[in-house]
């Protein structure tokens, strides 16, 4: 195959592993496009373009289930932009979760923090114990349902 690419030129090229390849391949997201006699994989350029596409994908928060339909619309026929609007109203539904989350545990970590500071004359950590009690708390509970 002329113009092609070997495994290693193609991870080469885009700049990730040979292993980051062989995972996109085993994830049905990258396919080689021939072989050779002695089993090497074999890559025209267009998979150039088709890995990068997948780590850009990756890089804007796609998940693999994602990337796999953007490159499904990607090599259809018709526009796929009302499918990827949605793909992206959902991939920001899960970032504004995340940081809400985020938010919840950056409160509890200031209070945390100040706790510790108040009671670090004392000699006893009150976030420590706090922990403490928390465990036996939740030890009891799956002891007596």
């Amino acid at each position: 195959m002329n113009g092609g690419y070997t495994i290693g030129q193609l991870a080469r090229a885009a700049g990730v592993a040979t292993s980051t390849v062989r995972f996109y391949e085993k994830h049905g997201l990258l396919r080689p496009d021939a072989r050779t006699d002695s089993n090497y994989r074999l890559y025209r350029p267009g998979a150039l373009e088709r890995l990068l596409f997948i780590r850009a994908a990756q890089a804007n928060g796609f998940t693999l289930q994602h990337v796999g339909h953007l490159l499904s619309l990607r090599d259809g026929r018709t526009a796929p932009c009302r499918e990827v609007q949605s793909l992206i109203e959902e991939r920001l539904a899960d970032v504004g979760n995340r940081l809400r989350q985020l938010a919840h545990l950056k409160r509890v970590l200031h209070a945390s923090l100040a706790k510790c500071r108040r009671g670090e004359r004392s000699g006893k950590c009150k976030v420590m114990d706090g922990l403490e009690v928390s465990a036996t708390v939740r030890a009891k509970i799956r002891k007596n349902p």
